[in-house]
Order: C-alpha cells, then structure tokens, then sequence
C-alpha cells in the first residue's frame, strides 16, 4: 500500500490496477483534489499479499472491478465517477 500525502479527509482507498487507465484518472482525481489516500496496484502483488487484498476488494465490490476506492468503513465507489468521489471528499 502506498501513501500519498494531502489533507485528511477520513480513509481514503483506491485498489487499482497499474494497467488501468480509470485507475490513473482516479488516482490523478485524488491527487489534484488534495485528498490524502492510499493505493495498492492489485496486479503487481503476489502470493498471500494478493490473495489478502483480492479479498478486501471483494468484500466493497463482490464482482472485482477496478478502479474501487473506499471511504471510510461506509462508502465504496467503483468505477471513474468523478462527480461521486468529488462528493464523497467534499470538494
């Protein structure tokens, strides 16, 4: 899991994948917005670790579709939905 800083706006997720080009408008959504958050590219891991966080995302979004960002332990948001994740921030 990465870190990227910026203000704190609760729990911020993005499971993604480094192939994605939703994925990279998400994270550059996130970014721009000056929300902090962490990341994981679910792709580039292996083994146990994978399994784990395939397991995660499974658990917000049953049918394993990227980009998934979650908000705290409440809100899950699948897809590139810019004007939900602006809300979701409160920008």
């Amino acid at each position: 899991m990465q870190n990227v800083p910026g203000e704190d706006r609760g729990r911020v997720i993005l499971y993604a994948l480094s192939t994605c080009g939703w994925c990279a408008r998400t994270k550059e959504l996130l970014t721009d917005l000056g929300v902090g958050f962490s990341y994981v590219y679910v792709d580039l891991l292996a083994g146990e670790e994978r399994d784990r966080v395939v397991r995660e995302v499974e658990h917000w979004n049953p049918r394993l579709s990227f980009p998934t960002v979650v908000f705290g332990d409440a809100k899950v948001i699948v897809g590139f939905r810019e004007d939900e994740i602006r809300e979701a921030v409160g920008a």
